[in-house]
C-alpha cells in the first residue's frame, strides 16, 4: 500500500470512527436518561426534540444520497446541463415537505402518539390491511434504496483506495449499522448534522479542483465545447425529451411528500420556530449542494476522458484519485460516504420501526404483555437486533453490485411515492379519505408503476412516475367515494378543534 493510500484511508477511518463514537455516546445517554415517553419514542423519533438546524440537516442528509454525489454527477457529465436542470427541481423540496407536512403532521402525531408514517396510517384508516401493505412496501423499497447507497459508497472506496470493493462495503457498512442500531433516531439526526456540513465542504472541494485543473472557467468552457458540444442542450443531444425532463417535477419535486423517510421528519421537531428555521436552512443548503455537485459533473469531461471509465459511476472517484492530495481526498470521500451513511441510517431505522413498531408491537404482542416489565426490558435489544439484521441483509445483497446506482435509487423512490403519496396527503387534508381508498391507491399505484416500468409504454414521453401517480390518486379518490366515510371518532381526532 502506498503512502497516498495510507493517509487517505486514515482520514476516512477517523471520520467513520467519529460517527461510531457519537452513536455510542448517544446510546449511553439514552440508556441513562430515557424520557417519560419510553424507549420506542426515544429510539424511533428521538423524543421529538429536533431544533431548526438539526431538522434541516437531517432532511438534507436523508434526501441527498450516493446518487447525488456519485451517480448524479456522472450522468450530468454524459447528459450536460439538462441533468442540472433536472437536479435543481429538488431545491424547493425542504420547503414543500416542511410547509405542507410539517406542522399538521407534528400536531397529529402528538395527538395519536405516532412515531412512524405507518403509525399515522394506522390511526387514520383503522385498517390492518393498510398497515400490512404499507409496511411491506416500505421495507422492500427501503432495502432497494439502501442497497444502492451501499454500492455507491463501496465503489467510491474501492476506486479511491485501491482496496477490494468488499472491504469498503464491510467497513462503512458495519459502522453505519452499529451506530444506527445502537443509538437510534437521535444518533441518526446528530450524525446527519455533521454529515450535512461535510457534504457542503466536499462539494466545494470538488468544484474547485475541477476548475483549477482545467485552467480556469474560460479554458474549461472552451474544452467542453470540444469534448461535449451538446452539454448546454436541454435535450442532451436529443437523448432526453422535454416531457420526460419536466415529469421529474413529480418524481423529485412534489412526489417527495410521499417518501416516508422525509415525511417522518415532520414528527420529530420541537416547536414551530424550529420548523420555520429548518425551511430556510434546508432550501438554501439543498439548492447549493444540487447545483455544485451536478455542475461539477458537467464540467468534469474537461479534465477526464469519459471513454476510459468503466461507467459514469466511476467519474467522481477518478477525479479524486487523480487530482487531490491524500488529506483533501480523504476529506472529500467523507462527503459521499456521509451522504450514504445518512441515507442508509434513516432508511434503516424506519425499516426497523415498520417491523417492530408497526407490525410486531401492534399485531403480534398483546396490550397486556406490552406493559410487562420483563417485555419492556427486552424491547431495546429486540429493536437493535432487528435494525442490525436488516443492515446485514442489505450488505449481503450489495456484495454483487449492478451498475448505475442512480437508477436503482430513482426506481425505489418512485415506488415509495406511488405507495404513500395519496394516503399521506389525503389522510391529512381530506375528511372523506378512508381505508378503501388507501388500499386501492397503494395497490393501483405500485401495480401500475411496476407494470409501466417494465413495458415500453409511456404517457406522452413522460417518466413512469407520472401515469402511476395519476392512477394512485384517482384510485384513492374513487375508492374513498364508493365506500363508507371514516368513523366520526376518526374525523374528530384528525379534523376537530
Amino acid at each position: 500500500m502506498t503512502s497516498y493510500q495510507s493517509i487517505l484511508i486514515s482520514v476516512v477511518i477517523t471520520y467513520l470512527c467519529l460517527n461510531l463514537f457519537i452513536g455510542l455516546l448517544i446510546s449511553r445517554r439514552q440508556s441513562h436518561g430515557a424520557t417519560s415517553r419510553g424507549f420506542v419514542n426515544d429510539y424511533y423519533i428521538g423524543g421529538r426534540s429536533m431544533g431548526g438546524l438539526v431538522l434541516a440537516m437531517t432532511l438534507i442528509a436523508t434526501f441527498t444520497s450516493a446518487s447525488s454525489f456519485i451517480g448524479g454527477p456522472g450522468i450530468a457529465a454524459a447528459k450536460g446541463l439538462a441533468w442540472v436542470y433536472l437536479a435543481m427541481i429538488q431545491v424547493p423540496t425542504a420547503f414543500i415537505i416542511l410547509a405542507i407536512l410539517g406542522k399538521k403532521f407534528a400536531l397529529i402525531s402528538r395527538k395519536t402518539g405516532a412515531v412512524t408514517v405507518t403509525d399515522f396510517l394506522r390511526a387514520r384508516y383503522r385498517s390492518k390491511a393498510v398497515v400490512l401493505i404499507s409496511s411491506l412496501c416500505l421495507v422492500l423499497f427501503f432495502l432497494a434504496q439502501m442497497m444502492s447507497q451501499f454500492i455507491g459508497g463501496a465503489v467510491l472506496f474501492q476506486t479511491i483506495t485501491g482496496l477490494d470493493y468488499v472491504y469498503g462495503l464491510l467497513l462503512f457498512g458495519v459502522v453505519v449499522i452499529l451506530y444506527t442500531s445502537i443509538g437510534g433516531f437521535k444518533a441518526v439526526v446528530t450524525t446527519d448534522t455533521i454529515q450535512g456540513l461535510v457534504m457542503v465542504l466536499g462539494s466545494i472541494i470538488l468544484l474547485a479542483t475541477i476548475v483549477y485543473q482545467a485552467g480556469g472557467f474560460e479554458s474549461l468552457t472552451t474544452r467542453l465545447h470540444v469534448v461535449t458540444p451538446n452539454y448546454a442542450d436541454i435535450t442532451a443531444g436529443g437523448t432526453i425529451s422535454k416531457s420526460w425532463l419536466m415529469s421529474f417535477w413529480v418524481l423529485v419535486g412534489v412526489g417527495v411528500l410521499g417518501l416516508p423517510q422525509t415525511a417522518v421528519r415532520g414528527m420529530g421537531f420541537t416547536d414551530t420556530k424550529a420548523l420555520h428555521a429548518a425551511i430556510i436552512y434546508g432550501t438554501i443548503v439543498i439548492g447549493f449542494l444540487m447545483l455544485v455537485m451536478h455542475i461539477s459533473g458537467v464540467f468534469a469531461p474537461a479534465v477526464i476522458d469519459m471513454e476510459t471509465l468503466k461507467s459514469t459511476d466511476y467519474l467522481i472517484p477518478t477525479i479524486v484519485t487523480r487530482y487531490m492530495n491524500p488529506v483533501v481526498a480523504g476529506l472529500f470521500i467523507a462527503a459521499p460516504l456521509a451522504a450514504v451513511m445518512s441515507t442508509v441510517s434513516s432508511l434503516l431505522i424506519l425499516a426497523s420501526a415498520a417491523i417492530i413498531k408497526d407490525l410486531y408491537l401492534n399485531y403480534l404482542v398483546s396490550e397486556e404483555k406490552r406493559h410487562e416489565k420483563k417485555f419492556t426490558q427486552k424491547l431495546p435489544a429486540v429493536s437493535r437486533l432487528t435494525t442490525a439484521f436488516l443492515g446485514i441483509l442489505v450488505i449481503l445483497f450489495a456484495i454483487t453490485p449492478p451498475d448505475l446506482i442512480v437508477w436503482i435509487n430513482l426506481f425505489a423512490m418512485g415506488g415509495l411515492e406511488c405507495a404513500f403519496f395519496a394516503p399521506i396527503i389525503f389522510g391529512l387534508y381530506w375528511r372523506r379519505a378512508n381505508a378503501t381508498g388507501a388500499i386501492l391507491s397503494i395497490i393501483g399505484g405500485i401495480g401500475s408503476y411496476l407494470t409501466i416500468q417494465y413495458s415500453s409504454w409511456t404517457l406522452s414521453g413522460t417518466h413512469t412516475i407520472v401515469p402511476s401517480m395519476i392512477i394512485a390518486v384517482v384510485s384513492f379518490v374513487v375508492g374513498s367515494w364508493l365506500s363508507k366515510p371514516p368513523e366520526k371518532e376518526v374525523e374528530e381526532l384528525f379534523f376537530g378543534e
